[in-house]
C-alpha cells in the first residue's frame, strides 16, 4: 500500500494522535510555557484591542464556540449525505458521485467541519501545544483532501472534474454549485456517528462561561469515549452511498 493510501487508512489514529501532542506538547514537560491558549489570546486581545480581560475572554470564547457550531452542523450535514459506512471505512471508495445538501456549496464540508471544531477546541491546548497541533492538522487534512481527491478523479473522470470545477474545495460558495446528485439524507445515522462533534459542542455552550479549561478538557475524554461506545452500538448500514 503506498505511503497515501497508509495515510488515508490510519487516518483516525494519526488525528487522535495531533490531538494528544496538542493537548500533551512533551516539549512543555522540559520546561515549557504554562497555562492555555484560551488565557494566552484572551490576553493577547485585551491588550491589544484596549479592552478588559472579561471582555476579551467573552469574545474569544463566543468565537470558539461559533466554529464548534459550524463544524458540527457540517459534519452532521455532510455525514448524513455521505453516509456512515464510506465516512467510517478504512478504504477509498467513489463509484458515485454525492453532490447533494452541503456537497452543493463545498466538495469537502467533512474536512472543514472537522477543521473548525479543531480551531474550537484548541483553545483547550497549552499555546505551544496549539502551535504545533493546528498547522499540523491543517497540513494533514489538506494532504488526505489531495488524497481523496486524485482517487476520486481516477474513477470518476470528467464528472468530477466538472463538479470540482463548479464546487469549491474548503471556501463554501453563498450560492448552490450547478451540479445534480441523487439521494436523501439519513439524519438519525448522521446524527449518531457524529456524537462527538454534538455533544462537545453541547459541553462548551453550558461549561465554557465557567472558564474553566479542565472541566471542558474532561467533557472533551468524555465526548469522545461515548462516542466510541455508540459508533460500537450501532450496526454499519449494508449500503451506503460513495464517496462524493
Amino acid at each position: 500500500m503506498s505511503a497515501a493510501g497508509l495515510a488515508f487508512r490510519f487516518r483516525v489514529f494519526l488525528f487522535i494522535l495531533l490531538y494528544l501532542f496538542g493537548f500533551f506538547p512533551p516539549w512543555d514537560f522540559l520546561g515549557g510555557t504554562r497555562g492555555t491558549l484560551w488565557l494566552a489570546a484572551s490576553a493577547w486581545v485585551a491588550r491589544v484591542g484596549g479592552i478588559g480581560l472579561g471582555a476579551a475572554s467573552l469574545g474569544v470564547t463566543l468565537a470558539a464556540l461559533v466554529c464548534l457550531v459550524a463544524g458540527a452542523i457540517l459534519r452532521v450535514w455532510g455525514t448524513a449525505y455521505l453516509g456512515s459506512g464510506v465516512m467510517r471505512g478504512a478504504a477509498l471508495k467513489g463509484d458515485q458521485l454525492v453532490a447533494a445538501g452541503p456537497y452543493r456549496y463545498v466538495r469537502n464540508p467533512l474536512y472543514l467541519g472537522s477543521w473548525l471544531l479543531a480551531v474550537g477546541v484548541c483553545i483547550l491546548m497549552p499555546p505551544s501545544g496549539a502551535a504545533f497541533f493546528l498547522p499540523a492538522f491543517s497540513i494533514y487534512s489538506l494532504l488526505l483532501i489531495g488524497v481523496e481527491e486524485r482517487f476520486l478523479m481516477e474513477r470518476q473522470g470528467d464528472v468530477y472534474l466538472q463538479y470540482r470545477r463548479r464546487v469549491p474545495r474548503l471556501l463554501p460558495r453563498m450560492a448552490a454549485g450547478d451540479v445534480t446528485s441523487s439521494g436523501s439524507p439519513r439524519w438519525t445515522s448522521a446524527f449518531l456517528n457524529e456524537t462527538y462533534p454534538i455533544a462537545i459542542t453541547l459541553c462548551f455552550a453550558v461549561f465554557a462561561w465557567r472558564y474553566n479549561a479542565h472541566i471542558l478538557i474532561r467533557c472533551v475524554l468524555i465526548c469522545y469515549g461515548l462516542s466510541l461506545v455508540v459508533r460500537a452500538m450501532t450496526k454499519r448500514p449494508m449500503a451506503e452511498a460513495s464517496l462524493q
